[in-house]
């Protein structure tokens, strides 16, 4: 069986052994992961809670844990190793913001095996993920986790006040040395629960050029496609006015703080659940889930993908249910129900002299306003046009049944509004209401019970009527 091994880039290449990263195998590597985030965390408990100072952002613990074990580590059967941990005390402020115990991130872990997953991506990183879905475990290259150092304090300051982000949730950094390598990692939020099956899944950038998935990534069994697949196999994917508004207002205000770190290249994880398709899934295998388990609710506060968006700081599980899983509910142009899973990766690139120079270099070639690589604030904007056109869309109401009366009802609400505000002689109010009504009834005939639904942005002045005759 062929697996990889890494190159001197720092990618993982193939040999006939076990997969190795840097010279290090995937066991011994996951060892070490294991073996240093249980003495550090747990060394961690013993430090009082206070605030975090602005010098907690620059400190490093190392800890050397040799193989044969000291007064202060076990004995293990893995080559020597320093384990560092940088910004113990302002991560575990991120991990309290989020509602994650001691123990609990010491269980998930430390305790169960981790799961090794499949890299769709260039960038030749190892991904694992814990056995109760709830963190993903990245290696990053030196400079990002350079970047990442110098990004905390502001990053700090954005989580304070906004918890309910997008952004990737960072809970860790950390660094295994031995041998003279060093293999730098982060532990984030899992944006794709596993035990959800995605039927569709997709890195999106707002980019065309060269954005289509490749023809081995095609023929993977979960494969991750790109922009150009997106536009080639959906009609976009329609959401209800107030969690559209919601779902956008939130990646604007994502997108202005990554732009406000000069951050660019990164991209929307998307996964699709079509309710249908699984309920045939099921039929034919009886699996619950993408893996065969039975789902189950992430317990971090605001890690699923409807907490990031909208909710009033209630536990996670007072907002996911077994059947959602936190998904977003949306449907297509064809009406069918889809659960939507996303978040934004990759947020770890500044727009330095390199990417200037990358961006130079494909603009004299390519289209400069399609490639990937764009300075922070062009990146931004075209990143949000593309989601808000087409990605995500606002269901619009349709005469016929119940949304038919939704509309006259959302109609004659607004218009209550505007009547109500407005300075007009009682007499003429009245007049105009008993028209409304009068011009309305044989629609809502028998009186339905109605939801008012929220004036539309940019329509806030007049009356609007959305009947045709």
């Amino acid at each position: 069986m062929s697996t990889t091994s890494e190159n001197v880039t720092g990618r993982p290449r193939s040999t006939g052994k076990e997969k190795t990263y840097k010279k290090t195998t995937s066991s011994a590597l996951k060892g070490a992961i294991q073996l240093g985030i249980g003495y550090t965390v747990g060394n961690l408990t013993s430090k009082p809670d206070r605030d975090v100072l602005m010098q907690d952002f620059y400190v490093v613990e190392s800890v050397f844990l040799p193989s044969e074990g000291s007064n202060l580590t076990p004995a293990h059967h893995y080559p020597d190793f320093r384990f560092k941990t940088y910004a113990p005390l302002a991560f575990r402020y991120f991990r309290d913001l989020f509602g994650i115990k001691p123990d609990d991130y010491l269980y998930s872990l430390v305790n169960e095996p981790l799961i090794e997953l499949v890299n769709p991506g260039a960038s030749g990183s190892l991904f694992y993920l814990t056995s109760d879905d709830e963190f993903i475990i990245k290696t990053v290259q030196h400079k990002e986790a350079k970047f990442l150092q110098r990004l905390l304090p502001g990053y700090y300051m954005n989580l304070n006040q906004n918890p309910r982000t997008l952004l990737p949730k960072f809970y860790g950094l950390y660094c295994i040395q031995s041998g003279g390598i060093n293999i730098r990692l982060v532990v984030m939020n899992n944006v794709l629960p596993r035990s959800v099956k995605m039927h569709y899944k997709y890195d999106l950038k707002g980019s065309t050029y060269k954005r289509r998935a490749s023809r081995k990534e095609r023929e993977k069994a979960c494969p991750t496609y790109k922009d150009l697949d997106f536009q080639d196999m959906h009609n976009g994917l329609y959401f209800d006015a107030e969690t559209y508004n919601n779902l956008m207002k939130t990646l604007q205000r994502d997108c202005r703080v990554l732009e406000s770190f000069k951050i660019m290249d990164y991209s929307l994880l998307l996964g699709v659940h079509v309710l249908d398709q699984s309920h045939r899934d099921l039929g034919d295998s009886g699996q619950a889930g993408g893996d065969g388990r039975r789902p189950v609710g992430q317990r971090v506060l605001y890690s699923t993908a409807m907490e990031s968006i909208q909710g009033d700081g209630r536990a996670a599980e007072a907002l996911t249910t077994d059947d959602t899983m936190g998904g977003i509910p949306a449907r297509t142009h064809k009406d069918e129900k889809l659960f939507i899973f996303l978040g934004i990766i990759d947020i770890l690139q500044s727009y330095r002299f390199i990417k200037k120079l990358e961006h130079s270099w494909k603009a004299l070639v390519y289209d400069g306003d399609s490639v990937s690589v764009h300075r922070p604030g062009f990146y931004a904007s075209r990143f949000l046009k593309f989601m808000s056109t087409q990605v995500f869309r606002k269901t619009q109401c349709k005469l016929g049944g119940g949304t038919g009366k939704q509309c006259v009802t959302w109609c004659m609400h607004n218009a209550a509004g505007f009547l109500k505000e407005r300075s007009i002689d009682p007499r003429g109010k009245k007049n105009m209401a008993e028209a409304l009504i009068s011009g309305f009834s044989h629609v809502l005939e028998p009186p339905p019970t109605h939801t008012h639904l929220p004036l539309p942005e940019g329509h806030d002045r007049g009356i609007h009527f959305m009947l045709k005759s």
